[in-house]
């Protein structure tokens, strides 16, 4: 029986960028007004201009600001807000955070406070996880927190070893231990960057699996307690434990597989009492698989679900917390295409990776049928060093997946970011990597075959024949400095 429906008329966002944009268009499509939450360095951004209405909640440090659960729930309050989206990252995970968004009157878009403490802690997942029987890594997800306790249980598992935050994802507080020599100083580093990332310096145990795939299931719980599942996401393409590339669905499950995998995150996601959306990720080796954890959230690459299965997750999780969303699984038992995410960072893939800050110049994607763009930032905005360096996400949808790379490739081709370098050229290079192509990457793809920077390529006669017709006809710009001039190098994609 469906429950009491609580209409939401402003929402309040506490999260910034691509994601914030994602939720204010989802909120005008339902006709609430949002109230952005955002530090003061973020004012320079596509969801501080698009918000009803905007508050700021604190400097640019995340403990000022994002992670700061009393200025988050003041700010919505001062807004007006009904409800609290809280995104990805920051205080998506943490149930003190949903707790005190219920005390203070507010709706929290996600799952209850008790469903995140059961799932959203690694380690309590873990422990629901071995109720129902579902398959896990071997490791030690104990209370015992002592540095020397832990080095001998690393010993005991045997290396390499997975050293991971309790309390959060998205490859922080993570740090992987080849031998006992590295194993003290590992782990007190992890212990130290969950601290900063969570609030909580817990962490845990696992075996390193050298050769498996990191596959995902979308999970939604309805208004009515329905649980279902919306097929997978392959998510091997990583680079230090953050994911790069996704897609829907992945190439490497048979319908077998697919079929177990889905019962148990359906199975782990009842147990929890959940409500809205969450993520449950395996790893995946040999034909076997292992649960490695539950994000009770938003996932960065929900998108590429949202393509195969027609499903607008943000507006969904929007209805269910209003009470008012009702879905069965009928209607989602097929995958339609195929859909690739491809992350934009704000980087210098020719040094490895190195951090790119700076005010955006032109910004330009190729829009076209199958394509999609979601990105915080647009000419004149600045890329700050202060957060994670997402541009944009760019996704592409077509029938298969042959079809879906070459698509990919040649969107990535025509995307134009001045101002600042980006990894363009390195998902370039991924994607038409053979591997990759044959869908047989594993998580330790990168660390293969990407693990020193990337070339530069020569440029070709006609790139070179239009850099010199654009300085022709743009003479009147002056570079900023000597090393300035965007005309002295390969522009696109940097």
């Amino acid at each position: 029986m469906r429950t009491e429906q609580k209409k939401i008329q402003r929402l309040a966002i506490a999260n910034r960028g691509e994601v914030a944009v994602r939720i204010i268009k989802a909120c005008q499509e339902l006709g609430i007004e949002t109230v952005l939450l955002h530090s003061e360095v973020d004012v320079q951004s596509r969801a501080y201009r698009m918000a009803t209405k905007t508050i700021c909640i604190g400097g640019a440090s995340t403990a000022e600001s994002y992670l700061n659960i009393r200025a988050n729930i003041h700010g919505a309050l001062a807004g007006g807000a009904q409800a609290i989206h809280p995104g990805f990252g920051f205080l998506s995970e943490n149930a003190d955070f949903a707790e005190a968004c219920v005390q203070a009157g507010l709706i929290f878009v996600g799952p209850s406070p008790e469903s995140i403490r059961a799932l959203g802690d690694k380690v309590n997942c873990k422990e629901l996880a071995k109720v129902l029987g579902i398959p896990l890594v071997p490791g030690y997800e104990g209370e015992n927190q002592e540095v020397v306790f832990l080095v001998a249980q690393a010993e005991k598992i045997g290396f390499p070893v997975i050293v991971k935050a309790a309390a959060g994802g998205g490859g922080r507080g993570m740090k992987l231990i080849n031998s006992l020599e590295e194993a003290k100083e590992l782990i007190e580093s992890a212990q130290r960057e969950s601290q900063a990332a969570f609030g909580s310096s817990k962490v845990f145990l696992e075996k390193y699996l050298d050769r498996a795939k990191h596959i995902e299931f979308q999970i939604f719980a309805d208004s009515i307690g329905q649980v279902i599942h919306l097929m997978d996401r392959e998510c091997s393409v990583q680079r230090r434990h953050q994911k790069i590339i996704e897609e829907a669905l992945s190439p490497s499950l048979t319908h077998a597989i697919r079929s177990r995998m889905a019962e148990c995150a359906v199975n782990i996601a009842k147990k929890a009492n959940y409500k809205g959306a969450g993520t449950v990720e395996f790893l995946f080796q040999d034909n076997e698989f292992y649960l490695l954890e539950v994000n009770t959230r938003l996932q960065v690459e929900h998108p590429v679900t949202e393509e195969v299965m027609g499903i607008d997750l943000v507006k969904a999780q929007i209805l269910t917390a209003q009470n008012d969303f009702v879905l069965t699984q009928d209607r989602y038992r097929t995958a339609h295409g195929h859909s690739i995410e491809c992350r934009v960072y704000a980087e210098n893939s020719y040094l490895g990776g190195m951090p790119s800050t700076g005010v955006l110049g032109t910004v330009s994607f190729p829009e076209g049928p199958g394509r999609r763009f979601e990105y915080g930032f647009e000419k004149n905005d600045t890329i700050t060093a202060h957060y994670d360096p997402m541009i944009a996400k760019v996704i592409v949808w077509d029938e298969t997946r042959e079809k879906a790379i070459k698509k990919m490739q040649q969107v990535l081709s025509e995307t134009v970011i001045f101002g600042v370098h980006t990894n363009i050229p390195y998902l370039q290079a991924i994607l038409s990597h053979p591997e990759f192509i044959l869908g047989k990457m594993t998580t330790r793809f990168i660390e293969t075959y990407f693990k020193d920077p990337i070339k530069v390529r020569e440029l070709s006669s006609m790139e070179l024949k239009m850099i010199e017709q654009i300085k022709k006809e743009m003479t009147h710009l002056k570079p900023t400095g000597a090393n300035e001039n965007p005309w002295s190098s390969y522009w696109r994609g940097l």
